[in-house]
């Protein structure tokens, strides 16, 4: 009851209209503090300070996790940290893994870092598996300070005038009780892979911010549509805008539909889309459905810079999500994802403004033009959409 009374006060703080995206009232946590980064390196940054001011665990879960000059970086602080004494886990994907040098990984282990390789590809290796990945990126310290977002531990997400490849991601930082939530959700895929469980933090008294924040997770096989769920009911919700960027952009029909719907009610509706790929069959398969989209009022913008790999979108000036999840079939039958379903007002204007600075840089795709692409192009993309429950 006390949960539900600080929530009503924390919403009647938002302006009219926000009531539209409060129907799952009990799942937000208020009390959150939240600090948006657009960049690898200001993300990077922020968490190699939490990690230096942990005092009990570090818990970081990824699916790349890469022995570069990023990886290194990190490897370097949480080494110290569990030289220290602070409890070190990690868990990272087999096959975001894929290209890490075993040294790096003996050199983790030896300082007391327990490490997790995630569904291991090979048969003959306890819990091996093929299709389920573990593709979320949360970092959590002290059950207090949690970070999560699109970025791996890599430097493909630095800025290439650091010599990264400069991909284009957002990552935020959560101070609060969604951050406990995020610490509970390492622990649970540990558990569940280990069968060794360690104890949780208290729950936070202390609320620092004034965010309501929904830590929507496909954990379990029989939740898998909760994040999908929690987007078809802001996109039906919506009234004035609708932004998404998302960098593998392969909706269900429902999603197109919910998008198509929101154009018709007469809601601004602009997706942001790769130009250029590091997937090249999904980014067909993608475009397969780009037709359908524009003929349907949707307006398309193709980034022009480096690789887009964001997962992000905003809902009438008040519903934001940041996250792990792509809008395709792998990220809702298979991967483990986690997003945040945020209402806040003053995150929303930072996520407008970088919105309204991308779309800028990006080229529109209109519906005359696509109609005129070459042939070639429409038979990869018929030919890889025949694929889409693959990918």
């Amino acid at each position: 009851m006390q949960w539900q009374l600080l929530l009503r006060r924390y919403i009647r703080r938002l302006p009219p209209g926000s009531g539209n995206f409060t129907q799952d009232l009990d799942k937000f946590l208020p009390g959150n503090q939240l600090t948006l980064f657009n960049t690898g390196g200001e993300a990077f940054r922020a968490m190699w300070a939490a990690i230096e001011s942990a005092r009990h665990t570090i818990n970081l879960e990824t699916y790349i996790l890469n022995s570069d000059a990023t990886g290194e970086a990190f490897a370097r602080r949480l080494i110290e940290k569990a030289k220290q004494g602070v409890s070190v886990r990690i868990i990272f994907d087999s096959i975001g893994g894929r290209d890490l040098d075993p040294m790096f990984l003996t050199r983790l282990r030896n300082a007391g870092v327990r490490l997790l390789e995630y569904h291991p590809v090979a048969p003959w290796r306890p819990r091996w598996e093929w299709s389920r990945r573990d593709h979320r990126k949360i970092l959590v310290v002290d059950s207090s300070v949690a970070f999560t977002g699109g970025m791996n531990i890599s430097h493909d997400h630095v800025s290439r005038h650091e010599g990264g490849g400069g991909w284009s991601d957002t990552h935020i930082q959560v101070e609060g009780p969604a951050a406990y939530e995020l610490d509970r959700l390492f622990r649970t895929v540990w558990f569940k892979e280990t069968q060794r469980w360690f104890p949780l933090a208290e729950f936070p008294e202390h609320l620092p911010g004034n965010s309501l924040v929904w830590v929507a997770a496909n954990q379990e096989f029989i939740h898998r549509h909760r994040i999908r769920r929690a987007y078809l009911n802001a996109l039906r919700a919506a009234r004035r805008e609708v932004c998404i960027a998302n960098a593998y952009f392969l909706p269900d029909y429902g999603t197109r539909k919910a998008l198509i719907d929101a154009a018709k009610r007469g809601v601004s509706v602009r997706v942001l889309v790769q130009g250029s790929t590091d997937a090249r069959s999904v980014w067909y398969a993608g475009r397969r459905t780009f037709g359908h989209l524009l003929r349907g009022g949707v307006r398309l913008f193709e980034w022009q810079g480096s690789i887009l790999h964001d997962k992000r979108a905003l809902v009438d000036g008040v519903w934001c999500a940041v996250g792990s999840y792509n809008m395709d079939h792998r990220s809702l039958r298979h991967n483990l994802e986690v997003n945040l379903k945020i209402l806040d007002c003053e995150l929303a204007a930072q996520m407008r403004a970088r919105f309204e600075d991308d779309f800028a840089k990006s080229r529109e795709l209109t519906w005359p033009q696509w109609r005129r692409r070459p042939w070639l192009d429409k038979q990869y993309e018929r030919f890889w959409y025949l694929f889409r429950y693959f990918f």
